[in-house]
């Protein structure tokens, strides 16, 4: 993360926003407009999300975004009620097919209204205390460029509180006039210039449900990490594949201090290793074929 410029700055915000509106289909791009009306001053700020299929998630996620002026959900064509949950909230939402995540989120802050940005993902949840912060923050004319926010996973219905899934810092408040996201198939980065804060209250991030949800995401999540890595030209070698699994559970489980999170730390740690695992066979399965 490149910090070399403060950006100007705001003035403060403090807003409740409430709305509704019918549904209508659309096209590729193209905006569902709904009423919403916000009482805000000065700092305006926009939450962006995208979304394929989050109705398990997005309800949650969306509840603690009322003070936010706008919702902005750029959604993959959706099969389930992800679009009508969100419509309840009042959100603009538009449909992309999509492309990768950091294109996805390029293409959702750019619909933006305003310069301050909260993107985060439908399966984050802000915390009471976190939505307090943020106000209070805005309100004292940040010269910041962006803050970072701590995040504990929940995972399998556990949140952890011990080890690198506990009080990780992750970039989620940003004024997009000082950067944005890459181009990164996944794991994507958001670059920005100026100094950043850090908030004390944190996010929650209820990743999985359940095993059957693990594996699909890890299905899609290895598939593209796989192509990026090709992209840059990365190999694996046959004993980087042997060893994955017990290196990454090894560190996982035991350098990570995953053991303390009880047996979800260990079914976390397992499927770790597994992800890199396939990963890797991903990486050379690919490379065979080019």
């Amino acid at each position: 993360m490149q910090t070399v410029r403060k950006t100007a700055k705001t003035s403060p915000a403090s807003l409740i926003a409430v709305a509704n509106a019918p549904c209508q289909p659309a096209g590729p791009g193209e905006l569902v407009t709904y009423q919403f009306s916000a009482v805000s001053a000065a700092v305006r700020v926009s939450a962006v999300i995208i979304t394929f299929n989050e109705s398990n998630n997005i309800r949650r996620t969306l509840s603690r975004l009322h003070w936010c002026d706008e919702i902005i959900i750029v959604d993959s064509y959706s099969t389930d009620n992800t679009i009508d949950i969100c419509k309840e909230f009042g959100c603009k939402i538009f449909f992309r097919s999509f492309e990768g995540y950091g294109a996805q989120k390029r293409f959702a802050v750019s619909k933006a209204s305003n310069n301050w940005i909260l993107c985060i993902d439908a399966d984050e949840v802000l915390s009471e205390e976190l939505t307090r912060e943020i106000q209070e923050q805005l309100h004292k004319k940040p010269s910041y460029a962006g803050f970072f926010m701590p995040m504990n996973l929940v995972f399998l219905g556990r949140e952890f509180r011990y080890g690198k899934e506990s009080q990780r810092y992750f970039l989620r408040l940003f004024n997009k006039n000082a950067g944005g996201f890459n181009e990164a198939l996944v794991h994507e980065k958001l670059e920005i210039y100026g100094e950043t804060g850090r908030m004390r209250e944190k996010i929650l991030h209820y990743s999985y449900a359940d095993t059957r949800q693990w594996q699909e995401k890890c299905s899609r999540y290895t598939t593209l990490s796989a192509r990026e890595a090709i992209k840059k030209g990365k190999k694996r070698s046959v004993p980087a594949v042997i060893i994955a699994l017990p290196y990454y559970f090894f560190r996982t489980y035991f350098m990570e201090r995953n053991f303390l999170n009880g047996l979800e730390g260990f079914y976390w740690s397992a499927f770790t290793a597994h992800y890199h695992f396939m990963k890797y066979v991903k990486i050379r399965e690919q490379n065979s074929k080019n």
